[in-house]
């Protein structure tokens, strides 16, 4: 029997630029980071982490489980999560965003799953920038530096590969950045406890 793959979910803590009218953008923030961090409490065969800058080091600390790793990394990128992964011992790492309240578990399992036969996954997001990036740990020395807010990283890294094929795309989940993403959440789907407790009150 083969030993099992180390593999760890990051939701890394970038800056969240809206909020719903009448709610405290920092508030906000916290329900979402809070109800990402719950799902990922909850995977099986993955562990949960979180990854912060300094300044964002309280907010990681307030959403985090008891033992659960919370990274702290010079920048809120990509690259930044991933070194702090492969440096933990890990052999895959996922880095997902933090406004996703109710992204299923499903979909997290499926932007690590491409990794048994390619060094990258990227997962888009509905809207610019991407959902989450999963790569095979140590993090390929051809990977630009990549920003899951910036608009155009999916096209940005696949110059970059020594091949296409090495880059899977995964299925993406949208980001709750705006009134029209607001719409789209669904009363009836468990989860995202936190955010729902929010625009509820």
């Amino acid at each position: 029997m083969g030993s099992v793959t180390r593999r760890v979910i990051v939701v890394l803590l970038t800056q969240v630029t809206w909020a719903p009218p009448g709610i405290e953008i920092g508030k906000w923030r916290h329900a979402l980071a809070e109800d990402v961090v719950d799902l990922l409490a909850t995977l099986n065969e993955v562990d949960p982490a979180i990854a912060a800058t300094a300044a964002d080091r309280p907010l990681a600390d307030a959403v985090a489980w008891p033992s659960m790793q919370v990274y702290e990394v010079p920048s809120a990128t990509v690259n930044a999560t991933l070194a702090a992964a492969s440096a933990d011992g890990y052999e895959q790492a996922a880095v997902i965003a933090p406004d996703a309240p109710d992204v299923p578990g499903l979909i997290l399992g499926k932007l690590l799953r491409p990794l048994t036969t390619k060094a990258l996954a990227i997962a888009q997001a509905e809207g610019p920038g991407l959902f989450g990036v999963a790569a095979r740990l140590p993090v390929p020395g051809w990977l630009p530096d990549l920003d899951l807010d910036a608009e155009s990283a999916a096209t940005t890294i696949r110059p970059h590969a020594p091949h296409p094929a090495e880059i899977a795309t995964a299925p993406g989940w949208r980001r709750l950045r705006g009134p029209a993403d607001l719409a789209t959440l669904d009363p009836a789907v468990e989860g995202w406890d936190a955010t729902r407790a929010l625009l509820s009150a």
